[in-house]
């Protein structure tokens, strides 16, 4: 089990989704993805791999992950995503559409 961190970007970003009902089914999905990343951030559904164009907060050289928060949905939403600062803790850097 993995400790859940955002970095500002990221929970302004939920907050603002939380703001409008009309986000409240992508709202659920947003989580139930993060709740798989806490558990397992290997889930198959999330279909994590490594993205390159974002710097990894904490450590030159580490690798950030891309993880799916929706699926076959025009303009999906994405968690982009670190290991840390610690062990067993997980930083979500952005919660964005697919760019």
């Amino acid at each position: 089990m993995f400790e859940i961190f955002f970095t500002v970007t990221a929970k302004t970003a939920l907050k603002n989704l939380e703001k409008n009902p009309a986000h409240s089914g992508l709202v659920k999905q947003i989580k139930k993805s993060i709740g798989f990343l806490q558990t397992n951030p290997k889930h198959p559904s999330l279909h994590t791999h490594e993205y390159t164009t974002i710097p990894h907060p904490f450590a030159s050289g580490e690798k950030v992950f891309e993880a799916y928060a929706q699926n076959k949905t025009p303009s999906a939403y994405r968690i982009f995503w670190c290991y840390g600062p610690q062990k067993k803790q997980i930083t979500i850097i952005a919660i964005t559409p697919h760019p």
